[in-house]
């Protein structure tokens, strides 16, 4: 890949990974709410989710998603479950239960969600299949081909990495504010609630 190649990989990858979706999300309220450490482990975990959807695009299993669109419709719909579950959850714990007014989760329950946030992310198998082909050399046999897709995948899983731990701490320097405001418990849980709700209503809305 010539240096020209590289910069529009790189480029292109900061853009489509940086823009707001669900995995950025999970890590800005985990930080906003709970502090900079819960960020970095769903920065973390999401990248390890990232990692499962390498493999899986190298050896071409992706393809199965993106020729099923029940398979796709099916999955989108688990991840807009999920992430309604993770906002009801907050809804239904008591005020007594939190720290600084929101769910203080063990880090590794955060690292789970984080993970499955991922996975239950179709978008994320279909960016990598449809992205990271366009960087690999042309009649390349598959061997090859699968080498390129996984160093690629490296690649745009550490510019992830990177721009999550940019969310983790921008959102970790507003949530002290945030924390430290006069509100109620409740009404910071329903804040943080409303903004899983809303973000599961609009990914069942686009799946159906």
């Amino acid at each position: 890949m010539g240096i020209g190649q590289l910069l529009g990989f790189a480029g292109a990858t900061v853009v489509l990974v940086g823009m707001p979706g669900p995995n950025n999300l999970y890590i800005s309220l985990r930080s906003l709410t709970q502090g900079r450490r819960a960020g970095v482990v769903s920065a973390l975990a999401i990248e390890t989710g990232t990692i499962v959807y390498i493999v899986v695009t190298a050896l071409g299993l992706a393809t199965l998603v993106e020729a099923s669109p029940t398979l796709f419709t099916a999955i989108t719909v688990a991840g807009a479950l999920y992430l309604a579950y993770l906002g009801l959850k907050l809804i239904r714990t008591r005020a007594a239960e939190h720290s600084g007014g929101v769910q203080a989760a063990p880090l590794g329950r955060v690292f789970r969600d984080g993970v499955l946030v991922n996975l239950l992310n179709p978008k994320a198998a279909l960016f990598f299949l449809a992205f990271l082909p366009q960087f690999t050399t042309r009649d390349a046999g598959p061997d090859q081909l699968r080498t390129e897709m996984l160093l690629l995948g490296v690649g745009a899983m550490l510019i992830g990495l990177t721009l999550d731990l940019c969310y983790a701490v921008g959102a970790d320097a507003v949530g002290r504010r945030f924390r430290s405001a006069r509100t109620t418990s409740r009404s910071r849980n329903l804040v943080v609630a409303a903004i899983y709700l809303g973000l599961s209503a609009f990914a069942l809305v686009s799946a159906l």
